[in-house]
């Protein structure tokens, strides 16, 4: 981290021009940097609940239970 601080310009270029950059503190991942415009495509994605609740419907299923008895099943 204290490289990526006094090194912060060209953190920011590398971002710009190579992608995503992982910054670690003390060994261990801490953040990524990412472009203002991947933030974006990545905050204007809908959330899996979104995309589930908005889902388009369809007809009603139709479920019948079969009609043959259930097997005994020993435990």
């Amino acid at each position: 981290m204290q490289d990526a601080k006094n090194r912060f310009s060209e953190l920011v270029e590398l971002t710009l021009s190579e992608g995503p950059q992982l910054v670690t503190r003390r060994g261990q991942d801490a953040v990524v940097v990412i472009s203002v415009h991947e933030y974006r495509r990545m905050s204007a994605a809908p959330s899996l609940l979104d995309t589930l609740l908005n889902a388009p419907r369809g007809a009603a299923l139709e479920l019948e239970r079969s009609r043959e008895p259930v097997r005994g099943i020993e435990l």
